[in-house]
């Protein structure tokens, strides 16, 4: 007979388990997707915390009033929202790049509906991101996600969470260093070729001023843009590979700045 016994104190140990979790999967990338159903993300967070709660380092929770408990939710809460916050950061960086090369091609002006965001994002973000999706479960970095969140209980126990503010800013002033490093990186290639294109067609537009450049200009940048895009697809596990290290890093240091 299988004994499912608990206690009123495991019970609310393990609320406070699933809410660190639920809130990472809430915000996290490829888990947090907005496409994906809530009942599917709270599943798999309470799969998650009943798999890992007999097994993680239990800590004594002490509280005198509900609001004293409130408090320690609210604190967990956070915690796991700047986890998630950190991995999703990074994958704004395909956004980023994105928008440099739908502004270098011209397509600047048709945006889509992004799916997983539900937001107005341009044509090239859309596909990088998934792109660097797909890359993300090749690659296995959700396994990566999901053991750091877990490896987080034993570096910052339930109701242990100290919040540095200072360590934190000093954090996303460096992100925004990578964030634009990388994501020039990545467009790189889109941005040189069609620099050297419009060189070439302003010295064309001097040479013979009777031919409408602006016409024949647009069509030559959405023709380069796609074709550069082609011969480029190849360095797109390189560029994932600086977004997951870029993320491991981010991950990382929002870990440090709450213990």
């Amino acid at each position: 007979m299988i004994d499912i016994a608990f206690s009123y104190a495991q019970l609310e140990y393990f609320l406070l388990i699933l809410v660190r979790i639920t809130c990472f999967i809430y915000i996290s990338p490829f888990f947090g997707m907005t496409n994906t159903p809530n009942r599917v993300k709270i599943a798999l967070g309470l799969f998650i915390a009943l798999f890992i709660s007999r097994y993680i380092p239990h800590t004594e929770v002490t509280y005198n009033t509900l609001t004293g408990y409130t408090a320690i939710i609210m604190k967990e809460a956070v915690t796991g929202f700047l986890i998630g916050f950190g991995a999703n950061l990074s994958m704004s960086i395909v956004a980023f790049a994105g928008r440099i090369i739908d502004m270098e091609t011209g397509m600047m002006m048709a945006s889509v509906m992004d799916p997983s965001t539900r937001e107005q994002t341009s044509i090239s973000g859309v596909f990088y991101n998934y792109a660097v999706l797909l890359m993300l479960l090749i690659s296995g970095m959700y396994q990566f996600l999901v053991s750091a969140l877990i490896e987080t209980f034993t570096l910052i126990p339930i109701n242990g969470a100290v919040f540095r503010m200072d360590a934190l800013l000093t954090s996303m002033l460096i992100f925004l260093h990578d964030y634009i490093m990388i994501g020039f990186r990545i467009s790189l290639p889109i941005f040189v070729v069609i620099t050297l294109l419009n060189a070439i067609l302003g010295i064309l537009a001097k040479v013979s001023p009777q031919m409408n450049m602006f016409a024949v200009g647009m069509q030559l940048k959405v023709l380069t843009g796609f074709s550069v895009i082609f011969v480029t697809i190849g360095m797109l596990p390189l560029a994932s590979a600086f977004i997951f290290d870029e993320m491991k890093r981010v991950v990382t240091v929002m870990v440090r700045v709450m213990m």
